[in-house]
């Protein structure tokens, strides 16, 4: 699945519940569902920086080329939406990744419905996503040529 079909599948489940209160569940019972993160890659390298609550994130390469995300966090509701970024960006390719916004969450308000902390911890975990993917990028350039 692309990351734009992947991110149509998140706009398609949320967009059916049109109570927060509704929303809220669903994005906690996503987190619930979340595969556990392994503990070794639960170090304070793999922190986000700039979330309220801890997210690990850790990512590896395939030798497909494709970038495979781990993550995890303390929190329920943030853990949902770790979840949800591993659903539109795991398993997709360096470029496509950089490439691709993470348009879900202002198509579904995600940003304007949470805490400004929450708001800004959630830009902070996209934004590692691509740090991530701009890194495995230059490694993939470095090989081909």
């Amino acid at each position: 699945m692309s990351i734009e079909e992947a991110q149509q599948a998140i706009i398609d489940e949320f967009g059916q519940l049109d109570d927060w209160q509704d929303r809220y569940r669903k994005i906690i019972k996503v987190g619930r569902d979340l595969e556990a993160m392994p503990e070794e890659h639960k170090v304070d390298g793999n922190i986000v920086k700039g979330c309220q609550n801890r997210v690990w994130l850790h990512a590896e390469l395939g030798a497909d080329g494709k970038i495979n995300y781990m993550a995890d966090s303390e929190a329920m509701i943030v853990r949902g939406f770790v979840a949800l970024l591993m659903r539109v960006y795991s398993g997709q390719s360096p470029d496509d990744v950089i490439a691709t916004p993470a348009r879900f969450i202002d198509e579904l308000d995600f940003g304007d419905n949470i805490s400004l902390n929450r708001a800004n911890g959630l830009a902070s975990m996209v934004k590692q996503i691509k740090f991530y993917a701009l890194g495995y990028k230059a490694i993939l350039d470095r090989q081909r040529s």
